[in-house]
């Protein structure tokens, strides 16, 4: 097994067989190896320095039905809102303030419209001509996309979550298609984005096969950014009653990635923390370099309910840097104000 690790990460790919015994091994110490070489590349890469984004939930209204969501169409629970531009500037300006140089900003697909997002990207780029502006907002058209990278968006993250064609059936209703899915993250790539994708860990049939189908995905497709999480039910779905994710697994896979791309982006996801009470120190130390503390206004927070038991206070808040600082000082890193742009 051993001999796999070192394999990765001198060549930054394995055969399929050997990422499928990598991810089902109970050897612990294996696993330990991958971690310790997963976390000295992104040592090599970056230092000490763990990147800061300041996320910014523009909205909860969906167009979609995903199985596994708690914003989805389907659901009459949740409570609906938007994000005006004024609120979004505000949380930017609050956010910069703090020391944040990125904004991410996520939502359904169905929250504002292509127009009002064209506006406030120019604004944005406006007002903080030094941030990188990284968009969520789902599938779009390919003008869509172009104009709001012509406005001055930088990054696009749109995680394919599964590559397997079965499974994606399973998670999705008749209306989504995997395949044009994978013909967004293309065109966002074409379009000249720094391009984020990624995968939810432990959804519901998902196997070993498909995580390795999942890898291999991404080995082709060559991201700037991986975006990886566990899955957790959330109580107003058709998965409530479905085991939420292994930790250890996802933790497994993000190594698995750093190795693979030694200089992406890899976050330390809040599904991972909600799990893990050390689950953003546990992903640093697996190889993860970026952290996204919370910029949306406080008031909002709750219903932004993808799935339960959401963590979003403490050092997953904007207002918890002090916090934030103080757990990575216990394992040796730091904040980094920089843009932090792929490399």
């Amino acid at each position: 097994m051993m001999i796999w690790i070192d394999k990765l990460r001198r060549d930054h790919a394995l055969a399929p067989d050997e990422y499928r015994q990598l991810l089902a091994t109970t050897d612990t110490d294996a696993v330990e190896y991958l971690h310790r070489q997963a976390r000295e590349v992104a040592l090599r890469q970056f230092g000490h320095d763990i990147y800061i984004r300041g996320l910014i939930e523009v909205g909860n209204r969906c167009r979609n039905n995903c199985y596994y969501c708690g914003i989805r169409a389907a659901n009459m629970s949740v409570a609906r809102y938007e994000l005006t531009k004024e609120q979004i500037l505000t949380s930017c300006r609050e956010g910069y303030k703090l020391g944040f140089r990125t904004f991410v900003l996520q939502g359904g697909e169905k929250s504002g419209s292509y127009a009002m997002w064209e506006d406030v990207v120019s604004e944005i780029r406006l007002a903080y001509p030094d941030c990188a502006i990284t968009l969520s907002l789902g599938e779009m058209t390919r003008s869509e996309y172009e104009g709001l990278f012509r406005a001055g968006a930088n990054r696009y993250l749109l995680r394919h979550e599964t590559y397997n064609a079965d499974h994606y059936r399973r998670l999705h209703p008749e209306s989504m298609s995997r395949e044009h899915r994978l013909q967004c993250l293309q065109w966002l790539k074409e379009t000249g984005y720094q391009t984020g994708t990624g995968i939810m860990v432990g959804s519901p049939g998902q196997t070993l096969d498909h995580l390795v189908e999942d890898i291999c995905f991404i080995r082709r497709f060559q991201p700037q950014m991986i975006g990886i999480g566990p899955f957790i039910p959330q109580h107003d779905t058709p998965f409530r009653d479905c085991r939420p994710g292994s930790a250890d697994l996802t933790l497994r896979l993000l190594s698995i990635f750093r190795l693979m791309f030694p200089s992406v982006l890899i976050p330390a996801t809040t599904a991972l923390s909600t799990l893990l009470l050390d689950g953003k120190a546990r992903g640093i130390l697996a190889g993860a370099n970026v952290v996204m503390p919370n910029l949306s206004p406080a008031a909002y927070r709750s219903s932004y309910a993808l799935y339960d038991n959401k963590a979003a206070m403490g050092t997953e808040a904007a207002e918890g840097l002090a916090l934030l600082k103080q757990e990575l000082d216990k394992i040796g890193y730091r904040i980094s104000t920089a843009r932090g742009d792929f490399k």
